[in-house]
């Protein structure tokens, strides 16, 4: 399954854990903007970051399939 990121969802970075958790501003194609508790805005391209959806409701993490991006089919 993949996961299409969509503004107002929340995600983290993968290889940026101190950014905190991140809210997806604006999604065009792979440049995704996401607005990160301890780094502000940052554009992340999409197609190289594969960022990982947080569920808050559940409170558990949900990562894409090996070697897909969020939002890829």
């Amino acid at each position: 399954m993949s996961h299409q990121l969509v503004p107002g969802m929340y995600v983290r970075h993968p290889d940026r854990p101190a950014w905190g958790l991140g809210q997806v501003q604006s999604a065009v194609g792979n440049r995704v903007t996401v607005n990160f508790e301890h780094a502000g805005k940052q554009l992340v391209n999409a197609s190289v970051i594969f960022l990982i959806e947080v569920d808050l409701d559940q409170e558990k993490v949900i990562s894409p399939e090996p070697g897909k991006a969020p939002g890829s089919r």
